[in-house]
């Protein structure tokens, strides 16, 4: 039996691989934070996983440990892992790990500033649905599927999310430079995490170098609207071929989307241009894969998103309330949109947080502009305690609301106020929209917008 240490096991990609590990008779799971949070520490909890104090031990770390996987909570200093070093272990980026595991599989990775969940969890559902086993890894929970991370002995295929942010503290390559994809997704390239890439130009080469990547015949399926991602195509090797995609025809009919097939209209879960496009990628992964355009929209046509991803959350018989991560400038703009043309009918109240690095980055504002045109109503929230925590500069509700650049946007700082400005609003013939990364500071975020919906 093989040891494994986890250090920062807490985070939604590493507990998720430990538990996916403990599931086999083959490996003995441990692991380390210094912090578990929900529902991380439940479901580490409730296998056995979860360690008796939290805070980082040296002494966890012995000589018959196999491989150490390190998050990238953990820092250069983390006690354990000196000690890892100290003995010679095996140390593995949680990104590196996954591809040693399916050096051999055929690895399907999927990129881009946005899409990149819900277009790898559509894969995922199709491949499932048709009966095809697969290792697999996604940012997000999907119906049908226990944990978000997924290895075993018998799958021939590997689908991952790829992220471009950093591998781990002692690795500062992005998570998907390591995955050497047979085939390979990009989505769209909109400038994020500017705390690692200081400019656009810099962001914009990470993408580059992840196609340079790609294995020796390999495939890359890319969104041809967008001009960053034109120009990277026509710039990849010449053994590589390329796929490019849009948004497919379609059409929307009492607030439910259909998209053609041959002939026919195929009613579909999902609505927004952005999603379809996601949707074409999947198609045209899944083709590469053996599965048919046939298969494929059949398969998809119950699929109802990842968690978090416009996910509904419940309406009444004049008002509908939805859930998003959203928190980009090209995802705020993508979500408002389809939430405008799903629901033309019904006045759209858009709340969002600014929560990440990137979005409360006084420099980075600006981006924003426009984001919320198409919400009748606007709120921005964001918590100055934050600002702090992560030693950014101060911003000001000034500054947010010129960034926007829409005279409708109110800005909160205060939890209490936002709820009172919320409380306040009638949601007769509306449909409600949370975004957010975070929680607003605190908010039960679909017990409180079902509150809301449900309170006239």
């Amino acid at each position: 039996m093989r040891k494994i240490h986890f250090i920062a096991m807490g985070g939604a990609a590493m507990h998720n691989l430990a538990l996916a590990m403990n599931e086999n008779p083959d490996y003995k799971v441990s692991g380390s934070d210094d912090e578990f949070f929900e529902p991380s520490k439940s479901r580490l909890a409730a296998k056995g996983l979860l360690p008796d104090k939290t805070g980082w031990d040296p002494s966890r770390i012995t000589p018959d440990i196999y491989a150490v996987i390190v998050g990238m909570h953990a820092t250069n200093d983390n006690p354990e892992l000196i000690k890892a070093k100290e003995l010679g272990l095996k140390i593995y980026s949680f990104p590196e790990y996954l591809y040693e595991r399916t050096r051999s599989k055929t690895r399907v990775v999927v990129g881009g500033s946005h899409g990149k969940t819900t277009t790898t969890a559509m894969i995922l559902y199709v491949l499932k649905k048709v009966g095809i086993e697969a290792d697999y890894m996604v940012g997000a929970q999907i119906e049908g599927f226990e944990n978000m991370v997924h290895l075993s002995k018998t799958s021939r295929i590997a689908v991952f999310e790829g992220d471009e942010y950093l591998a781990s503290p002692m690795d500062p390559r992005p998570k998907f430079h390591l995955y050497k994809p047979h085939i390979a997704i990009l989505t769209g390239i909109a400038w994020d995490h500017i705390n690692v890439f200081p400019t656009f130009e810099n962001y914009v080469s990470q993408f580059k170098r992840f196609t340079d990547l790609i294995e020796p015949q390999g495939r890359f399926i890319y969104y041809d609207q967008d001009p960053e991602l034109a120009n990277i195509a026509s710039h990849v090797r010449k053994d590589i071929v390329t796929f490019p995609y849009h948004t497919p025809e379609h059409k929307v009919e009492n607030g439910q989307t259909f998209i053609k097939l041959r002939n026919e209209y195929i009613p579909l879960q999902i609505f927004g241009e952005h999603n379809l496009q996601n949707l074409n990628a999947a198609r045209l992964a899944c083709h590469a894969l053996g599965i048919t355009d046939t298969q494929f929209y059949h398969a998809i046509s119950d699929f109802t998103g990842a968690t978090n991803r416009l996910e509904k959350i419940g309406n009444t018989d004049t008002a509908v309330a939805y859930k998003d991560f959203a928190h980009s400038p090209s995802k705020l703009r993508a979500t408002v949109h389809a939430v405008r043309n799903q629901y033309p009918d019904k006045r759209v109240v858009a709340c969002m947080e600014l929560h990440t690095f990137s979005s409360l980055t006084a420099d980075f504002l600006p981006q924003y502009a426009h984001c919320m045109d198409e919400a009748d109503v606007a709120i921005v929230y964001y918590n100055p305690e934050v600002i702090a925590h992560k030693r950014l500069k101060e911003i000001q509700p000034e500054d947010v609301k010129k960034a926007f650049a829409n005279d409708k946007v109110k800005v909160f700082t205060d939890t209490q106020l936002l709820k009172q400005e919320l409380e306040s609003l009638s949601y007769d013939n509306s449909v409600l929209l949370m975004m957010s990364s975070g929680n607003f500071s605190g908010i039960n975020v679909k017990e409180y917008a079902m509150e809301l919906i449900t309170k006239h």
